[in-house]
């Protein structure tokens, strides 16, 4: 661990940091031209006195989890984040296409959408990051672990992950996730986390592995989505998807038709905060 230059490495990245950069505003006492530290542990995680220790630097070892939430809450590249484990002592995550880094762009998106639904997805189906709306329209959906983080793995295995969904649309979103886990299949190939996902389906049997063999594709278009949200009723919305340069990752913003009776209950979102 190099402890001077991984101090004078976190000072560039957070003087480097605007708060537009990160969904904060600016106000009008701000004199520093980049975040503050205070601004910087919560994003990361960690207590102020942690993080300050760290930039002067006379703090701990940071372990591998604390290495990746600092990669995370300064919107580190790959090559940048790689750089951080280096000087923290750690050896370089391997780079399996899997997507749990989120790319510092969807982040940036992500952070001016606070006051609507809105999350990053990965190929898996893994939800990495939501917004307050979109905890309270879903459920907080980062909070899984093992297979279970992964929504396809969820809606195959576990009958309650189909409530939100009415019923008539289940055979649908069924096929849709199948011929997604199919796309993310083919380009990861045979020896990828992909594939050991779609193992565990696969031994599982039932839907899924019948769906498995009709070689389901994805199409153009996606159409309306509706959802029976437990305090706001029947919700039809429409999921817009922006998609990262290698498809690893996809941040999904939920909306509705202006002057429909969904857009009214969406905007009580904001009323309900991360309530679910």
């Amino acid at each position: 661990m190099d402890r001077a230059e991984l101090a004078a490495f976190l000072r560039a990245r957070r003087a480097a940091l605007q708060p537009e950069d990160v969904g904060l505003p600016r106000g009008r006492r701000r004199r520093t031209g980049g975040l503050r530290r205070e601004e910087v542990a919560a994003l990361c995680d960690m207590s102020v006195d942690y993080y300050t220790r760290l930039e002067q630097p006379r703090g701990p070892h940071p372990s591998e989890q604390m290495t990746a939430a600092l990669a995370r809450g300064l919107r580190l590249s790959l090559e940048e984040r790689d750089h951080l484990f280096r000087l923290a002592g750690h050896a370089v995550p391997h780079r399996v296409r899997r997507g749990d880094h989120l790319n510092p762009g969807m982040m940036r998106i992500l952070d001016r959408l606070a006051d609507t639904p809105a999350q990053v997805v990965n190929h898996l189906g893994e939800t990495l990051r939501q917004t307050r709306p979109a905890v309270a329209l879903l459920g907080d959906e980062t909070a899984f672990t093992g297979r279970e983080r992964s929504l396809h793995y969820r809606w195959f295995t576990d009958p309650s992950s189909r409530l939100i969904r009415p019923e008539s649309e289940h055979a649908e979103q069924s096929r849709l996730l199948v011929a997604d886990l199919r796309g993310a299949y083919a380009r990861d190939g045979g020896d990828s986390p992909t594939a050991d996902l779609v193992d565990a389906l696969r031994s599982a049997g039932g839907e899924f592995a019948a769906l498995w063999r009709t070689h389901p594709v994805l199409g153009p278009y996606c159409g309306p989505k509706r959802f029976r949200h437990p305090r706001l009723g029947p919700l039809e919305l429409h999921c817009q998807t922006l998609v990262d340069p290698d498809q690893s990752q996809r941040l999904q913003v939920f909306t509705a038709v202006p002057g429909t009776e969904s857009h009214e209950r969406l905007r009580l979102l904001t009323v309900l905060g991360e309530q679910w």
